[in-house]
């Protein structure tokens, strides 16, 4: 016999699993409308991401870079040879650590990314369309507190499942 708490476990993992998907959904019809639109500038979507990390976070090293958008650091190595090869990163010595280079955008990378903002503002509109600005405002605050949540250390009693 089922009980009112069993139906409501049941409902809600079926909402969070739900939730889940439709993120996940969405996350990938963003990155793949993203590609379409970067493509037609000859960037492709992780380029875009590591230049604007970099604009964020200038004179990093790769290191830290591969730490900001979690990857390994040979997978950061492969994408800055080719973000320097294309003019868009340049590597500097650090002052302080001859084995590590800081990594700086150039004018040209700061170009690019002058013309890919319009395109990601554009998706961003598309992807809204219809919705109310009141209801894009606590769209973005839920959306906001769910990263703020997901980013907190896990709790010692938090279960682990092997």
């Amino acid at each position: 016999m089922l009980s009112l708490t069993n139906i409501s476990i049941v409902i809600y993992v079926g909402l969070m699993e739900n939730v889940a998907s439709i993120m996940a959904d969405i996350s990938r019809l963003m990155r793949r409308a993203f590609d379409a639109r970067a493509r037609t500038i000859g960037v492709t979507r992780p380029q875009w991401q590591v230049l604007t990390v970099l604009k964020r976070n200038e004179g990093v090293n790769q290191g830290g870079l591969a730490d900001l958008l979690d990857v390994e650091p040979i997978t950061v190595c492969r994408m800055v040879d080719r973000l320097q090869d294309a003019g868009l990163v340049e590597r500097r010595a650090d002052a302080a650590d001859r084995r590590s280079w800081r990594l700086h955008l150039t004018p040209k990378a700061s170009a690019l990314l002058d013309d890919l903002r319009p395109m990601g503002e554009g998706l961003i509109e598309e992807a809204l369309e219809g919705i109310a600005p009141a209801d894009r405002e606590r769209f973005l605050a839920l959306l906001l507190t769910v990263r703020q949540n997901l980013s907190r250390p896990a709790t010692q009693g938090a279960i682990v499942h092997g």
